[in-house]
Parts: C-alpha cells; sequence; structure tokens
C-alpha cells in the first residue's frame, strides 16, 4: 500500500475511533516508539488532538519500517 492510501484510510479509521480506542491505539505503538503522555493528559486533551497525536505516532511508526 502507498503512502498516501495509508494515511487516507488511517486518517479516516481514527476519525471513527472514541478516547478510549485512540488512547488503546496510542498505548499499542509504545513498544515501537518512546512515548511519555500520561493518562490525565489523555483525559483532558481534546478529542481532535488526540486524533492527530495518533496519526503522527503510526505515521512515524510506518517511516521507519
Amino acid at each position: 500500500m502507498d503512502s498516501r492510501s495509508y494515511l487516507e484510510r488511517t486518517v479516516a479509521l481514527l476519525a471513527t475511533l472514541g478516547r478510549d480506542e485512540l488512547k488503546s491505539r496510542l498505548k499499542d505503538f509504545q513498544n515501537a516508539i518512546k512515548l511519555d503522555y500520561t493518562d490525565d493528559y489523555l483525559d483532558q486533551v481534546s478529542l481532535d488532538r488526540l486524533r492527530h497525536i495518533v496519526l503522527a505516532v503510526a505515521m512515524t511508526c510506518r517511516a521507519r519500517n
């Protein structure tokens, strides 16, 4: 899958997820990349910001592979 297709598919998927699902996905990336987000921060940040963080981490992990 090319980068554009991956980006479009990932953005569409993230748009459907709620806070708990986004937090779970973000925590799944912790083995691949060092992250330092507390649960308190993730609970307070806007949903759009949380989606942006998860997207950035997903794209970073994809670029590393």
